[in-house]
Parts: structure tokens; C-alpha cells; sequence
């Protein structure tokens, strides 16, 4: 059975910043929501006018959206997971229009496994914003307004 909108969201919440706490999981929501709801470049064609799903599903997007990573089964993907409730209130709560102070309007995020962040996001659409727990935050660039 496909997996509605907010159950798909809590999941990927949980996978992707499970262990970053409320914060973190909040800051990766802001991301996603501030994607499906930019009015320009790629995420804005993607969307088609803030549809959530589209952005959660985009291809490349989210590790934790592949089954395999590398040709190996990838273990930390959101049919995997299993959200508690505080996933489901930050999702309501990106949904409902919350957005983390910090991650303002960030496109992007990774983790470097590393106790710096880049100063750009790897495929120059994206420059430092800020870092919140384990994840760095990325506004976009002029080269992302052209995707």
C-alpha cells in the first residue's frame, strides 16, 4: 500500500535527522517545505505549485528515498522506519507553515561527517548558511536560480 503524504514525510523526517533531535528534525522539514515552495529554478518545476510529495520523491534527492545505494542494499530508507509521534507534530508543523529560525530559507543540507561544512554545497547551488547539530544548511546561488 503506497504510503500517503504525511506518513512519507515522517518517515524521511525520521530517517534523515532521526538523531539530530527535535531541532534537527525541524531543520530538515524547514528544507523541505522551503523547496516545495520557492518560486524559481528547479525545486519550483519539481513542486509544480508546492506539492510536498514531488519534492520528497524527486529522484537523487534523499538517501533515504533509495532501497540501494551503491549497488547494496541501503538499510536507513523511509520503508524502513517507524515514526513516533513527535515525527508526525514537526510535520504538521512544517505543513501548518513552522519554519526552523536558522535554517530560514535553506534549500539544502547535508552531513559533512566532519566538525566543518563546506563553504558551498557540492554542485555549487548552494552557499553556507548555517549548522544545526550534525547537518550544515545551504542557501541556494545564482547557478541553482538557473536549474
Amino acid at each position: 500500500m503506497p504510503l500517503d503524504t504525511r506518513e512519507l514525510f515522517a518517515r524521511l523526517i525520521e530517517c534523515e535527522a532521526g538523531g539530530e533531535g527535535e531541532d534537527g528534525m525541524r531543520a530538515v522539514a524547514t528544507v523541505i517545505m522551503n523547496r516545495a515552495n520557492i518560486d524559481y529554478g528547479e525545486f519550483a518545476r519539481v513542486s509544480d505549485g508546492g506539492n510536498v510529495r514531488n519534492i520528497i520523491t524527486q529522484p537523487g534527492q534523499f538517501t533515504c528515498m533509495r532501497e540501494t545505494v551503491g549497488g547494496s542494499y541501503n538499510r536507513q530508507n523511509v520503508y524502513n522506519m517507524n515514526p513516533t509521534e513527535i515525527h508526525y507534530e514537526i510535520v504538521d508543523w512544517a505543513l501548518s507553515g513552522g519554519k526552523l529560525p536558522g535554517v530560514d530559507d535553506s534549500l539544502f543540507f547535508m552531513n559533512p561527517f566532519s566538525s566543518t561544512c563546506p563553504a558551498n554545497f557540492p554542485t555549487r547551488v548552494g552557499v553556507l548558511h548555517n549548522r544545526i547539530g550534525n547537518h550544515c544548511f545551504y542557501y541556494p546561488t545564482d547557478y541553482y536560480a538557473k536549474t
